[in-house]
């Protein structure tokens, strides 16, 4: 089973429910140094074994989302309050409710960008047209 493919956490040996640095630059397309600064960030907390890092399952399910919450446009800011909140103790009520809330504030400033993106496309053919009008033949 290749590693992009498996779970992290997923057997019942201490190698199967950890992934070193190079295993999880493997499975989810990041450097070395993306781990690094997320634990510098305490985003991330592998377990250390001398120098060597071992990500837990939790590790990688907290990867996933720090990578969609920028996909998305989060902040590390709101993606560290919003991994802590799944410790609240009240089903991740709270994380879910403010994840919703800031997927609405996320998702109006895209589509506002969209139309902006949109508005400058059409300009530009618009001057594309009328430069090629205006060429010397």
């Amino acid at each position: 089973m290749s590693l992009a493919t498996r779970s992290c956490g997923g057997g019942t040996d201490m190698t199967d429910q950890t992934l070193t640095i190079r295993e999880m630059c493997e499975a989810y397309d990041v450097t070395p140094r993306t781990l690094r600064f997320y634990e510098s960030k305490e985003l991330l907390f592998p377990v250390r074994e001398g120098q060597k890092r071992l990500f837990t399952k939790r590790d990688c399910a907290r990867l996933k989302l720090i990578l969609r919450g920028k996909r998305f446009g989060f902040s590390l800011e709101e993606i560290r309050q919003l991994l802590d909140l799944y410790d609240m103790g009240d089903q991740q009520a709270t994380q879910l409710a403010k994840t919703y809330e800031l997927a609405e504030k996320h998702l109006f400033d895209m589509e506002a960008q969209r139309a902006e993106l949109d508005e400058a496309i059409g300009e530009l053919k618009d001057q594309m047209v009328w430069v090629r009008r205006n060429l010397p033949n």
